[in-house]
């Protein structure tokens, strides 16, 4: 099985989760874990080796953090890595709700490269700054 593991801090993992949740369905293969304010590593990885207890040997993991480099995401690898789990694992930074939701709806699809491109490419396409129509000056004239 390939499990889709969310990571960040705060509550930014859980959320994203429940919106997979409404989205595509609740589903044992989509797991999440957030580093709290206030709270620290060691209580973080206990927290998440919970969380991919399901996990096993034979399993894949793609690992979505909100940030490379941050105390989620590299403590989740750390943690894989300990399990053995690092060489079946596919890991990316800056996750938003296009990209986890690509990755849910094709989690269990043959062609993980394909599956790990169409997940960064729909990312990358959802990022655009919204052109807003406020009008015109000659609009308020009419007022």
């Amino acid at each position: 099985m390939r499990y889709l593991l969310l990571v960040s801090h705060g509550t930014f993992a859980p959320g994203l989760h429940s919106v997979l949740d409404m989205l595509a369905g609740k589903r044992d293969d989509i797991l999440s874990c957030s580093l709290r304010d206030g709270e620290g590593a060691d209580e973080y990885v206990s927290e998440l080796e919970a969380t991919i207890a399901p996990i096993t040997a034979e399993d894949e993991v793609i690992l979505l953090g909100d940030i490379i480099g941050g105390s989620p995401l590299t403590n989740a690898l750390n943690t894989l890595s300990a399990r053995g789990l690092l060489p079946r694992t596919r890991a990316f930074g800056g996750m938003n709700l296009p990209m986890a939701l690509t990755a849910a709806f094709d989690l269990q699809a043959e062609d993980e490269n394909a599956l790990c491109e169409a997940m960064v490419s729909e990312g990358r396409a959802a990022l655009a700054q919204m052109e807003l129509d406020l009008g015109t000056d000659d609009e308020d004239e009419d007022l």
